[in-house]
């Protein structure tokens, strides 16, 4: 059975359609099955790994509120062993359209725990807000990655959302629990980005995780060529960062390895 790990973060520009994307495309070269399920309705994370949206006819949207099978909605991509349940613009409408149903927050788990037998990871990117869907996502959940940005209101945000997701274990799903904390958009030049890093690991010395990513050119031109960085240059930084990244993941779910940690 696998694991489902939603991508989560309210405060927006923190990497977190970045980390989904490419932690799961690092999953699936270190021969893991991985699904990434696009939650946002911007789609990014589904442009992010070639699926374009006029490639798009059946979204997560008609899974929540079609009652769509997710197996014909799921694309596979250039990535081998990676696919990818896409997004749309509809999505927009199920924050309203889900407001009034019977067990509004479940939709999503029931979706998802169909697919879970068939993959080793499930990653959820969710909206960078805390509405209907994201707690869909979140109920649906085993664990949350919180992506967090070297920048000075980054401990603030992080705050508001361990308290959402103490509220959602409380309420609606006791399993939950942080999968791990990863410090993006890092830039060593900078004395504030190295401020936060110390404030975030003596605040939560056990969440956070010890690979960094990196400010990196290719990491921000992967998503116009719509391919994983890993893909564009596996040698450059930010495909090394998230490759070591996945390692660490796997190595905290003491799962079996395959490469060993590069330096960077």
């Amino acid at each position: 059975m696998g694991k489902i790990v939603a991508i989560a973060n309210q405060k927006g520009g923190v990497g977190k359609t970045t980390t989904a994307i490419n932690l799961a495309a690092s999953l699936a070269i270190l021969d893991k099955k991985v699904l990434l399920i696009d939650a946002d309705p911007q789609a990014n994370s589904s442009s992010g790994v070639g699926v374009l949206s006029s490639d798009v006819t059946l979204s997560i949207y008609d899974c929540l509120l079609n009652g769509v099978d997710p197996y014909e909605t799921i694309f596979e991509t250039d990535t081998p062993n990676l696919h990818i349940l896409p997004s749309s613009i509809s999505l927009v409408g199920a924050e309203i359209e889900l407001v009034n149903q019977p067990n509004r927050e479940y939709y999503m788990q029931a979706v998802v725990e169909k697919l879970r037998p068939d993959y080793d990871y499930i990653i959820i990117d969710c909206l960078p807000s805390l509405g209907i869907v994201t707690v869909n996502a979140l109920c649906a959940a085993d664990t949350v990655l919180i992506p967090v940005q070297c920048e000075f209101f980054a401990l603030e945000g992080l705050a508001k959302l361990q308290e959402t997701i103490q509220l959602v274990k409380k309420n609606l799903n006791p399993k939950l629990s942080i999968e791990g904390i990863v410090l993006t958009m890092y830039d060593a030049r900078l004395r504030l980005a190295n401020v936060v890093i110390s404030e975030v690991r003596d605040i939560f010395p056990q969440q956070v995780y010890q690979t960094i990513i990196h400010r990196n050119a290719k990491i921000g031109e992967a998503p116009n060529m719509h391919t994983p960085v890993i893909l564009m240059d596996a040698t450059c930084k930010g495909a090394i960062n998230y490759l070591n990244l996945a390692q660490e993941f796997l190595t905290r779910n003491k799962d079996s390895q395959i490469a060993q940690t590069v330096p960077v």
